[in-house]
């Protein structure tokens, strides 16, 4: 199993000079097979780059959304594929608390977009289903689900293939102020063992008690709970858009001295490719 992040930014774009290293665009996670097969976690703008290496592979592609926010959805629109005749999309939205869940393909209506949904000429199916299940199948992937502590609700996964495990947690407050849909002991019980989770800490300490309920985690709150999950690899996703390279590059720093010694930490980095056969890191 192989994983590439081509958007690791929470809430709204960033592009500019004080996010070089990191990179601007909203969530995105794209995870592939030795066979081939392969899955789409999330929709931020990172997917735009994604569908220009798609384009060119007639396969059927499947996409994975945990929630509806505009940061894992705003891509969508501008994903090549969907723009292919006859291209078969399989889209399952998480399970979020709204009657919106194909909002993904909503977003291109009235006067939001030029182009509306109904439009594309590719072969668009909403399964809306599947995420409500705790577990299913995907190609050579087995998926297995968790309510996010999310306002609005969503999804997190775990994919199984190639005899590795993989956790994508984002956006996911591990210590809400009201009863979580997740326990801290479930989340334990999910990510138990992944080879790699990803999981985000968009916040600080220092961002509390303002942001407390927002939905998102603090960096030390998630390095714990991988520790003692026993988790092998950790990568922060979902970056604040206020948060700089430098700022981020300090905060890594920080967390590898204090839990380096029990687990592999990095802040996520777009364009990285990681083997989790390996471990070995690409572009980094």
């Amino acid at each position: 199993m192989k994983v590439q992040f081509y958007g690791v930014r929470g809430s709204v774009p960033t592009p500019g000079k004080h996010t070089l290293v990191f990179g601007g665009n909203t969530s995105c996670v794209y995870v592939w097979l030795q066979n081939g097969d392969d899955i789409i976690l999330d929709a931020g703008t990172g997917i735009i780059a994604l569908g220009d290496r798609l384009i060119n592979d007639a396969r059927p592609i499947t996409i994975v959304l945990t929630h509806n926010h505009w940061d894992h959805i705003q891509g969508f629109p501008y994903f090549r594929p969907i723009f292919q005749p006859e291209r078969n999309i399989l889209l399952i939205p998480g399970a979020v608390d709204c009657d919106d869940k194909d909002m993904v393909l909503r977003q291109m209506s009235g006067s939001n977009h030029p182009v509306k949904y109904d439009q594309l000429p590719a072969n668009i199916c909403v399964n809306e289903s599947l995420a409500l299940k705790k577990a299913f199948d995907i190609g050579g992937f087995n998926v297995k689900t968790q309510a996010l502590n999310h306002p609005d609700g969503g999804t997190a996964y775990c994919l199984y293939g190639d005899d590795k495990k993989l956790a994508y947690v984002t956006d996911n407050e591990l210590a809400p102020p009201d009863e979580p849909r997740t326990s801290w002991q479930q989340w334990l019980d999910f990510i138990d063992g992944a080879d790699m989770l990803i999981h985000d800490a968009q916040y600080t300490e220092a961002d509390l008690p303002l942001k407390h309920g927002w939905g998102h985690s603090i960096f030390t709150q998630v390095a714990q709970l991988a520790v003692e999950a026993k988790v092998k690899s950790l990568f922060i996703i979902s970056h604040d858009p206020a948060r700089t390279d430098e700022e981020l590059i300090s905060v890594e720093k920080i967390l590898q001295e204090k839990f380096g010694e029990s687990l592999r930490v990095n802040c996520a980095r777009e364009g990285v490719i990681v083997d989790l056969e390996s471990m070995d890191i690409n572009g980094q």
